[in-house]
């Protein structure tokens, strides 16, 4: 199982604390690799709140004595002390993000972003919600200076989307939506392989021209330059948490030859690969 996570240092008797605006307890990312499946059972809960973000495949939970499957794109809350059960199967390819939070914000932030009728939400596959995620998570694990600040408006700015989403009325899932929500996924799973955008356009039967347009009008951005982002993301996450090499971090994003590596790095980071490990450690 290939995990990702940061936890707070706190005893039990501190996860919750209302004293407090909001406060990020543990982050973390679960995807099956060997393992068949997982499973979590807490009768009697937790005492601050979990959100769960399912970005692939799918889980099943048990959401008030019902079994439920619960489809990539959605999002699940557990407020504190409510019984917790839960199970994802590697069939399912499930890639899982979630966080443990607590403070007298946590009620009212999670009642505007739409968890009041139901403690599931679909709100769509969008790398920006894996982005919060991986930026609490890394907060945590480096402890910086002002990271237990900085991790809460992370969670907060989270909320805030889900709010907005809400607002202009949710996420429809269109059969486009579905087709860049594959190709999303599609990219985040095979950073290592040398994806051509005409290649890929053609074997999902699909114009370029199409979906170039398309997948800017989803995702903000063109596909090359999404694709790119996302392997610079995972870069900088390889280089602040691991001691691979250079040219190693570049393969394992796609990049055979570390100095065209490099050179992309700093265009986009604006430093070098070098600098940027020196300066996050």
């Amino acid at each position: 199982m290939y995990t990702n996570t940061g936890y707070m240092d706190l005893k039990e008797d501190e996860l919750e604390n209302n004293k407090i605006p909001l406060r990020v307890n543990s982050c973390g990312v679960y995807r099956l690799v060997s393992l068949p499946v997982m499973s979590t059972f807490r009768p009697q809960g937790r005492s601050d709140y979990q959100l769960l973000y399912i970005a692939a495949g799918k889980a099943f939970f048990t959401i008030d004595g019902a079994p439920t499957e619960v489809s990539e794109g959605s999002m699940i809350l557990y407020p504190p002390h409510t019984p917790q059960q839960y199970s994802y199967y590697i069939n399912d390819k499930p890639e899982v993000y979630w966080v443990h939070f607590t403070g007298s914000e946590a009620d009212s932030l999670s009642k505007e972003a739409g968890f009041i009728a139901s403690r599931i939400l679909y709100t769509g596959i969008s790398s920006r919600y894996q982005e919060l995620f991986l930026s609490i998570i890394r907060e945590i694990q480096l402890t910086r200076p002002s990271f237990g600040e900085l991790s809460a408006l992370y969670l907060k700015q989270l909320f805030l989307l889900l709010k907005r989403i809400r607002e202009e009325g949710g996420v429809k899932r269109t059969e486009l939506q579905k087709q860049m929500e594959k190709t999303v996924r599609y990219f985040h799973e095979n950073l290592a392989k040398n994806i051509e955008i005409e290649a890929y356009a053609k074997e999902h039967h699909m114009s370029t021209c199409w979906f170039i347009r398309s997948f800017k009008e989803y995702a903000g951005m063109p596909p090359g330059k999404y694709l790119t982002e996302i392997r610079i993301k995972k870069a900088k996450e390889l280089l602040e948490s691991t001691d691979y090499s250079i040219g190693e971090i570049g393969g394992i994003i796609g990049y055979e030859n570390p100095l065209y590596f490099s050179r992309i790095f700093k265009k986009t980071a604006g430093v070098s690969p070098a600098e940027y490990r020196k300066a996050a450690r």
